[in-house]
């Protein structure tokens, strides 16, 4: 999308990014492609001089979920509302010198690639899926094979967005910094694993699969297809509680990357009150995910993780 926000100007510049990568609670990495093995992957935090000793060219440096730290990068997601906001996971921020990349890869999710400052050229190739080869590496996802379909360089505003799974592969032709928006994707595996244990919260352990209906069998080993439909009833019937199941989700859709930053002090709800009373006006912390849904006359709103069941009048204040 060529000038998707016309006269971009990046929030942050190279040494504001380099110096987040230098704290302890913030995820970094640096990629080099010619390093002390091919494709060397180095993670933060850094110490201030380890970037002065980099090459001139073909290093990546890759900061995740700049927008909980800066908040000017985090106002840059008010341009997705017109998407569900709990499906956004955050905004990463790369630098690259000239010739940087981190090769041809593929994620399982969707992402808005926006060029902040400088230029760099973005192939886009084949669908991959799990099966697809890789080149072995103990840290990086490169793929052995990239099949070029389309490509374009992008310049300050522009935006490119990939599907999950398709291929692609950016090479700064300057330096640049690129903004990657990023969206939450659980796996199947986590999907089951996470609703099963919340489930597990709320069944007795009085209740049992249970046979009282069985037939006398011929072979004591053999398990009936009798059997597996006894379990299939027993977890379908908490499998499609709809409401729980929307009680776990936005619960589990809006746990906050990093949970310290939304714990702030305790303060009871007349102090609150009476703070508000005079004056007080009430911020969202830009760490914390908020969503809400209805359940029949009421609102079940949900924040970093929590969830509380409110009354409908409440709908305008929420939005």
């Amino acid at each position: 999308i060529r000038q998707a926000l016309p006269d971009f100007q990046s929030p942050i510049d190279a040494d504001e990014l380099a110096g987040l990568a230098l704290e302890e609670e913030v995820e970094s990495r640096l990629v080099i492609e010619n390093g002390e093995r091919p494709w060397e992957l180095r993670r933060g935090p850094f110490a201030e001089d380890e970037f002065s000793k980099l090459p001139e060219r073909d290093w990546t440096l890759l900061v995740q979920a700049v927008d909980q730290f800066v908040p000017e990068v985090s106002e840059l997601l008010e341009n997705f509302r017109f998407l569900p906001s709990w499906r956004i996971d955050d905004v990463m921020i790369s630098y690259a010198a000239p010739g940087g990349s981190v090769g041809p890869h593929f994620d399982n999710y969707d992402v808005f690639l926006l060029q902040g400052h400088g230029k760099r050229h973005w192939q886009i190739g084949q669908m991959c899926d799990a099966e697809s080869p890789l080149l072995q590496h103990a840290d990086l996802r490169i793929l052995a094979e990239f099949e070029k379909t389309e490509e374009w360089t992008l310049e300050p505003g522009d935006m490119l967005y990939l599907p999950p799974r398709l291929a692609h592969c950016g090479v700064a032709v300057d330096d640049c910094l690129t903004y990657s928006v990023g969206f939450r994707a659980p796996s199947a595996a986590e999907v089951l694993t996470h609703f099963t244990d919340f489930l597990s919260q709320f069944i007795p352990d009085e209740e049992r699969y249970t046979d009282a209906d069985a037939q006398p069998v011929s072979d004591p080993h053999q398990i009936q297809h009798d059997a597996l439909d006894r379990l299939k009833t027993l977890l379908a019937e908490h499998m499609s509680d709809e409401r729980l199941l929307l009680t776990w989700f936005g619960q589990f859709m809006t746990e906050p990357r990093y949970p310290e930053l939304v714990t702030g002090p305790e303060l009871e709800e007349q102090d609150l009150l009476d703070s508000l009373e005079q004056g007080a006006v009430l911020i969202r912390n830009p760490s914390a995910r908020l969503a809400w849904s209805e359940v029949d006359d009421d609102l079940l709103l949900f924040a970093s993780g929590q969830s509380r069941l409110l009354p409908g009048s409440l709908r305008d204040l929420l939005k």
